[in-house]
């Protein structure tokens, strides 16, 4: 075996990076620009950090955005007592849960400071409104007021069009807009303010469900389905059919869902009612528009997405309440709908199935300038949340490994974002066992639940229509996301777990051909292909993620019901991704819930001491081999912590009993 060393920088302190050479010039630049600004503004000004997804891929269109444009923007607040906080709930918050108020008294920004941010904005014009727990403020204006209150100057830029792929819809080419200007505030200001976030509208996130993939022209499809499965599926092979039996439903519960495409309420309805034939709570479904919303309900803006968390989490937990917290597809938007399902408090698990890779963060703050803030901006939402007892859990992605070859197109190995914050629990994924017939001549074996990785798919390519192994492979680098983050150091309660860093890897997909693909970051763009990789060892730094993994391979998955294109709503086999895991769990946790009478809260402090005891409720997927990868990384024998898979697969009756024992 080889040796392998996977870091990448930890993060530390969380100190910024402030550009005196733009500070010094606010003046000119004002000037520049014919903005007028309030006295305040002309002394000392700092730069803050700004989330401007997609700098890598946005081309100039040389148009100044207008000037009345409608914008929001989230000035998104350092919490206070942070290391307070953060040990606080790595212990498992020992003292209780908080209330939204407590929270704020403790954690979240100063009455006066806010009141000093909020007659700054105002003085521009702009309108604000506060988020209950003081981390959040979010401001509405024109691209002029806010071009004014923060020294930029906003333009219009292309994104190129996306095509179709992995049962994603096409995006066509969008014209938005965003600034490559460090946004400044006065010195008293920047002081408290983590991030601004909404200086553009770049669609910044991805669904991460996943369709199977269809076969090459005159291919004749087996008459076998496969992907059909349903919650109560899910339900029996991760044993939380037991609870059932005890009277758990969910009652009393609610389930928060955070999303960035729209629901049609009745879709959902309709699949538990006259689908699954499940007794669901009547008018269970509350819609919460943040920050205006996601716009209309369409296939081509990820409404199968928020379909299909609401079928599942809501199917798992019959009786639960769901609140959908619909918001704009923008860094600003989606941090929103976290803080909103945070202040209000009602959600008591929370769950959400859209992500980007740390790679993209990296390449798009500022143009490829790294600045940790907008993470921050998702950690300090997580830790609220875990603060006050909700339980979380985000989608770990679909590309195995290679979470960057989605959105940065780059096949260097990388995390995704935010479900690398160690303050969610993060959801992997997994093929089940079984024969798996693809065409009338040709299936797959899979001889037990490993964890999910195409590599098994691969060897099929000439059903697909593709010319080789290595092509196939290439185009479709397809599994459970799982890896080191750069930007996240390494939680105390992975420190339980020894191997949780110790990992084994089999190379199939070896980056190669660097190019620069934003200012000061090189980066692989192709891939050397070996289908008989031999396995390697190392050892990473940073968060590991994910935590827990269930099924989520498309042909070993779930049925979902929607509107697909423009056909009449119907039921369509072949589904998966990490999309399903995340509202999976979420509903689990609520009926877990409603069996003890109280939340149980933020996993992870409790799973990972769970997983090191005798009688783990967790079986993990130790194989170290080829059929045991998501692409790179696989078990290692006796190891209770496996890269691919997290923990590995969860006995759910077993962990509510711990949990109920805590």
């Amino acid at each position: 075996m080889r040796s392998l060393n996977r870091s990448g920088p930890p993060r530390g302190s969380r100190s910024r990076r402030v550009s005196l050479a733009v500070a010094a010039s606010a003046a000119g630049s004002l000037a520049l620009f014919g903005l007028a600004a309030p006295a305040s503004a002309q002394s000392a000004p700092v730069s803050v950090p700004q989330g401007i997804g997609g700098a890598a891929v946005m081309q100039p269109t040389g148009v100044f955005t207008p000037g009345s444009t409608p914008e929001t923007v989230s000035f998104i607040l350092k919490a206070r007592n942070v290391g307070s906080l953060e040990g606080s709930v790595a212990s498992g918050m020992p003292g209780g849960y908080l209330s939204v108020r407590r929270f704020a008294s403790s954690y979240g920004q100063t009455p006066a400071s806010i009141a000093a941010l909020e007659k700054y904005l105002t003085g521009f014009g702009l309108k604000v409104s506060v988020y209950a727990d003081d981390l959040d403020l979010t401001a509405t204006g024109t691209a002029d007021q806010f071009n004014s209150a923060l020294t930029v100057h906003q333009q219009q830029y292309m994104v190129p069009a996306v095509p179709a792929r992995d049962g994603q819809p096409a995006r066509p080419a969008t014209e938005i807009h965003g600034t490559v200007d460090e946004p400044l505030l006065p010195a008293s200001l920047g002081s408290f303010v983590e991030a601004i976030l909404g200086l553009t509208n770049y669609p910044t996130f991805s669904s991460t469900a996943v369709h199977e993939s269809a076969l090459g022209t005159g291919v004749k499809p087996s008459t076998t389905q496969t992907g059909n499965l349903t919650p109560a599926d899910f339900a029996k092979q991760y044993n939380l059919s037991p609870l059932y039996r005890k009277g758990a439903t969910g009652r009393g519960e609610t389930i928060g869902i955070v999303t960035l495409a729209s629901l049609n309420p009745a879709t959902p309805e309709y699949f538990w009612n006259s689908i699954l034939h499940i007794k669901t709570k009547a008018g269970r479904i509350t819609l919460d528009n943040v920050d205006g919303g996601s716009g209309p309900v369409s296939d081509a803006s990820g409404s199968g997405e928020t379909t299909l968390d609401v079928e599942q989490s809501g199917a798992i937990a019959p009786q639960a309440n769901v609140i959908v917290y619909q918001a704009p597809n923008t860094d600003y938007g989606f941090v929103d709908g976290f803080f909103t399902a945070a202040s209000q408090n009602i959600a008591d698990t929370v769950s959400a199935s859209w992500g980007e890779s740390e790679s993209e963060i990296t390449a798009s703050v500022n143009s490829g300038e790294e600045s940790d803030a907008y993470a921050d901006s998702f950690d300090e939402a997580y830790l609220e949340m875990a603060a006050q007892g909700q339980s979380g859990f985000v989608s770990a992605g679909d590309y195995g490994a290679y979470t960057p070859a989605e959105d940065l197109g780059t096949t260097n190995l990388g995390a995704g974002n935010p479900d690398s914050s160690p303050w969610i629990t993060a959801a992997g994924g997994t093929t089940l066992p079984g024969t798996i017939p693809l065409t009338a001549t040709d299936s797959a074996t899979i001889k037990a639940q490993r964890t999910w990785g195409w590599d098994w798919l691969w060897p099929h390519y000439a059903d697909f229509g593709a010319a080789s192994e290595a092509a196939y492979a290439e185009a479709n680098p397809i599994g459970g996301g799982g890896g080191f983050s750069t930007f996240e150091s390494t939680p105390l309660y992975q420190l339980l777990v020894p191997s949780a860093h110790q990992f084994s890897a089999v190379e199939y997909l070896t980056p190669i051909d660097v190019e620069t693909v934003a200012p000061d970051l090189a980066l692989p763009t192709a891939w050397l292909f070996n289908p008989a990789p031999e396995v390697q060892r190392g050892y990473g730094t940073g968060r590991a993620t994910p935590d827990v993994s269930a099924d989520a391979d498309p042909y070993t998955g779930y049925e979902l019901y929607f509107t697909f294109g423009d056909q009449a709503a119907t039921t369509e086999d072949g589904w998966g991704g990490t999309s399903f895991v995340a509202p999976q769990l979420n509903g689990a946790t609520a009926v877990m819930d409603s069996l003890l009478g109280h939340r149980v809260g933020f996993w992870n402090p409790t799973i990972y001491r769970l997983a090191v005891e005798p009688g783990s409720p967790f079986t993990p997927l130790d194989s170290a081999s080829t059929s045991n990868d998501n692409l790179y990384y696989t078990g290692t024998a006796g190891h209770k912590y496996n890269v691919g898979s997290g923990l590995g697969t969860p006995n759910l009756a077993a962990l509510a009993g711990d949990f109920g024992r805590r």
